[in-house]
């Protein structure tokens, strides 16, 4: 099989490929975790719509990684570092806001408490999973990174190759996503009958997001 993938796309060590890219969708990231509390705080559709700002962002930046903007961002540091700081902040913001939602949910009283949803996902899905997938310079230069070394160089339609490995990376997140989207309904009713779990998950998350922020903050080229 690694034979006709390579005649036909141009991509070589295939099954190397697959599994790395399996291995490296599994990492936990901003983007799963993002998915995984609008699921079970706002349900299945909700966490799909939030699922496909991810599907597109990815796009993005594999577009953009095979355009050569990995190589503006490594020849630019002024560039990358306006770009990971902002994404850095945008992160942390996100954080914070679910960290304020948590407290806020704490001080509730019982009686409202009970009737009252824990908000701790708001806004469009869509649009703040598409900046979340967005707001990461090192993504850019782990798809040019990762792609090229299973890209054959003497193929003679290279965009071919890397739309081949995109379509492979999309699928795997796909299906990873979707487990992430069931498994985070499930616990929606667990989180409905405990409304000092639920915001304890709103903290918990808020604090891995600032995390994250950090962690893109101090990153280097």
């Amino acid at each position: 099989m690694n034979s006709l993938i390579h005649a036909t796309f141009g991509i070589s060590d295939f099954w190397t490929f697959l599994f790395g890219t399996i291995f490296i969708v599994l990492l936990p990231g901003p983007n799963s975790l993002y998915v995984l509390s609008v699921a079970a705080q706002r349900g299945i559709r909700a966490a799909y719509r939030g699922a496909c700002g991810i599907f597109l962002g990815d796009l993005i930046l594999m577009v953009l990684s095979a355009g050569g903007m990995a190589s503006l961002l490594k020849s630019s540091p002024t560039l990358f570092y306006s770009v990971k700081y902002i994404g850095a902040a945008y992160l942390g913001w996100i954080g914070i806001q679910m960290l304020f939602n948590c407290v806020r949910a704490l001080q509730r009283k019982p009686s409202a408490a009970a009737t009252t949803p824990v908000p701790v996902q708001s806004g469009e899905p869509f649009t703040k999973a598409l900046v979340i997938s967005l707001m990461n310079p090192k993504a850019i230069l782990f798809f040019i990174s990762f792609f090229i070394q299973f890209v054959d160089p003497e193929f003679s339609t290279p965009l071919l190759s890397y739309g081949f490995l995109a379509l492979i990376c999309q699928l795997t997140s796909f299906i990873y996503l979707t487990v992430i989207i069931l498994v985070g309904y499930r616990l929606a009713e667990v989180f409905r009958q405990r409304k000092r779990l639920s915001a304890g998950m709103s903290g918990g998350v808020g604090a891995m997001f600032i995390g994250f922020g950090v962690k893109l903050a101090t990153a280097t080229l």
